[in-house]
């Protein structure tokens, strides 16, 4: 994550578990009070980074050409950050954070992707060469949100998400670079055994 996303928990929506991004530790030094108070908070930040997670990966529009992150931070409120094919996926993860109980505040960051024919059209060819059936890749398009999201501006092109090994990585982006159209593929894919740390 980005430098201003270093304290409080951080949750990717198109992940299968929560990631749990730096957060101050609780010294040994505080009373015990102090570390019970401590742990509270940190418990109370886990269940709604979980219950973020949750509310957005269900949003009914979301999928493979979106991509929505956030961070939830100790005094409740929420950062949204992301691109998105669609104005109203944007308020409607807004709308649904809004409704989580604990939650103070929602600073929706989301950028909606603009609107462009050309965009729509490498958006499917994209789609077709990483999740074609013959590809290795296939078993990922199986899954209700496809963890490989393709990201397209203008005609440039972001792969974001988590794979299971850096060979699948290597292959979505050779893949993708091989599509005509694209000004330039930016590779962010993670690999999820190597994400936590």
């Amino acid at each position: 994550m980005r430098s201003n996303f270093t304290r409080g928990f951080v949750f990717r929506v198109s992940l299968a578990f929560v990631a749990l991004a730096a957060c101050a530790a609780v010294s040994s030094a505080q009373s015990p009070t102090g570390q019970r108070v401590a742990e509270n908070e940190r418990r109370t930040q886990v269940r709604l980074a979980e219950e973020a997670r949750h509310a957005l990966v269900t949003l009914p529009y979301y999928g493979v050409f979106d991509w929505l992150e956030g961070q939830v931070m100790p005094d409740g409120s929420v950062t949204l950050r992301g691109e998105v094919v669609r104005p109203t996926t944007k308020s409607d993860a807004e709308a649904r954070l809004r409704d989580i109980d604990g939650v103070t505040s929602v600073n929706n960051q989301i950028e909606v992707l603009p609107l462009s024919p050309n965009d729509d059209r490498l958006r499917q060819r994209l789609y077709r060469a990483i999740y074609n059936f013959n590809s290795p890749l296939f078993r990922y398009a199986e899954r209700a949100v496809p963890p490989i999201h393709i990201i397209v501006s203008r005609g440039r092109v972001t792969l974001k998400g988590v794979v299971d090994s850096r060979a699948d990585s290597q292959l979505a982006y050779m893949r993708a670079r091989t599509v005509p159209g694209s000004f330039a593929v930016d590779n962010q894919l993670e690999v999820a055994n190597e994400r936590i740390r």
